[in-house]
């Protein structure tokens, strides 16, 4: 039986194939598999958001994003979550932001959360005791792993990506690449200085939210250093993201967090594109040395990773992303859960909208 499932996006951050943001594109692949499989999809996101299924637009705020502009948006979300319960017939809601917890709705409905961040960075109080009605979803092993004690995931489904929006090319360019958000914690400035010393082009493609810490981290610490062997090209997404990806001679993925996966590191992978990626989270579950990139630790050690990543094969790396990144299994797993969860739900009478 086809089933209705209401995703619910982080509210600062629109859903398109340009936003920088692991949780975004596992929606997006999550929305459009749905409809695919003959279900219905509906999405509450940020107005700018551009998804596959039926949007529920929620008017957010995209700069000077402050505490008070979060709390605003929260509210709005809370608002709009609870409007389109009343007015669709919804089989389980799946809500991917980090604050979920802010606009749980109060609604007898199976929910699912995808923790697409560092366990650590979320409320205790909602990992340790979420609603009999929610479900909690580690999207690695590694992530699982660091749970707090006392919180228990109802199960492990990693991340993949589309593999058909991605392809080798049969040439590669004169560039490395840096692909992600811009803030302080993905660590750009170490790919800036391991490039340069390696007399490599970088180009650089994401996106900048302007929260306060993340504007002063360009301004600061990026900007003054682009220039001719260093281009910021701003968020990208569709055909312009493959082709770069395909083009690059290796993806530089420095990041100082404890990364709970990677989906460029894997749609790189699919492109035929090796990985060099600081070793820290679930990276190093993603990358097999030597085969499909190296893992570092330092500027120089991303530098001398960058001159040997011509001698890895590009057939190698994408055949590694066929076997272990695809999005139709993390696709098949979802929907399982969604049915099985389903079958015991019950939806309350809908109002008049």
């Amino acid at each position: 039986m086809p089933l209705t499932v209401l995703n619910v996006a982080y509210p600062l951050a629109p859903v398109s194939q340009a936003t920088a943001g692991g949780a975004e594109q596992v929606l997006l692949t999550l929305d459009e598999g749905l409809l695919r499989a003959g279900h219905r999809s509906l999405v509450v996101a940020a107005a700018a958001s551009r998804v596959h299924g039926l949007l529920v637009p929620v008017q957010s705020p995209s700069v000077n994003l402050t505490e008070g502009c979060k709390h605003e948006a929260r509210e709005s979300f809370r608002s709009a979550l609870n409007a389109a319960l009343q007015r669709f017939r919804v089989d389980v809601i799946h809500m991917h932001g980090i604050d979920f917890g802010e606009y749980l709705p109060a609604f007898d409905l199976p929910v699912v959360v995808s923790l697409h961040l560092p366990l650590n960075w979320y409320s205790r109080k909602h990992l340790k005791h979420p609603p009999d009605n929610v479900s909690l979803v580690c999207v690695s092993r590694s992530q699982a792993q660091s749970r707090p004690p006392g919180m228990q995931p109802t199960q492990v489904i990693p991340n993949g990506v589309d593999l058909g929006q991605f392809r080798p090319t049969a040439r590669k360019s004169d560039y490395v690449l840096f692909m992600g958000r811009i803030c302080p914690e993905k660590g750009l400035h170490l790919a800036m200085h391991a490039a340069k010393r390696a007399q490599q082009k970088l180009l650089i493609a994401g996106t900048l939210f302007d929260y306060p810490d993340h504007r002063k981290y360009f301004e600061r610490v990026v900007q003054p250093y682009l220039g001719a062997n260093a281009a910021f090209l701003g968020a990208v997404g569709g055909r312009r993201k493959a082709s770069l990806l395909a083009g690059a001679k290796c993806l530089l993925i420095p990041s100082q967090a404890p990364e709970t996966s990677s989906l460029i590191a894997m749609e790189a992978m699919a492109s035929g594109t090796p990985v060099i990626a600081w070793r820290t989270g679930a990276l190093p579950d993603i990358v097999v040395e030597p085969k499909t990139g190296f893992l570092v630790e330092s500027v120089c050690e991303m530098s001398d990773a960058i001159r040997h990543a011509a001698n890895l094969s590009a057939s190698a790396c994408r055949r590694e992303a066929e076997v272990r990144f695809s999005g139709e299994v993390m696709l098949g797993a979802y929907l399982a859960l969604y049915k099985e969860l389903a079958r015991g739900s019950r939806m309350p009478e809908l109002q008049a909208a």
